[in-house]
């Protein structure tokens, strides 16, 4: 399948980028997630310049990413936890019935 070129906007300004078809819809909402982040520093803070907004950015999406990562390991790590705790529940459970 060929790619299809892309307009997407950031900070006013305009990209053309290429993607998959079935990449459309991710690319448009990372754009979006990535043009509000930028805005956000752009309001909240006395950074200037379109370049140190966006390493600003790219840090902060980064800390969000490794915070979930670490989060979905935790629950991952309990989930398996939980998973033991009832199979040795289960076992003594049938043992007591035996």
């Amino acid at each position: 399948m060929s790619n299809i070129s892309l307009k997407i906007n950031i900070l006013d300004k305009e990209y053309q980028v290429n993607c998959a078809p079935e990449e459309r819809e991710a690319l448009e909402y990372s754009a979006q997630l990535l043009n509000d982040k930028m805005e956000e520093i752009r309001r909240g803070s006395h950074i200037i310049g379109l370049e140190r907004i966006a390493v600003m950015a790219a840090l902060n999406l980064a800390h969000d990413l490794i915070r979930t990562e670490h989060t979905a390991k935790q629950n991952s790590d309990a989930s398996g936890l939980l998973s033991s705790m009832d199979s040795k529940l289960n076992s003594v459970l049938d043992d007591l019935a035996s």
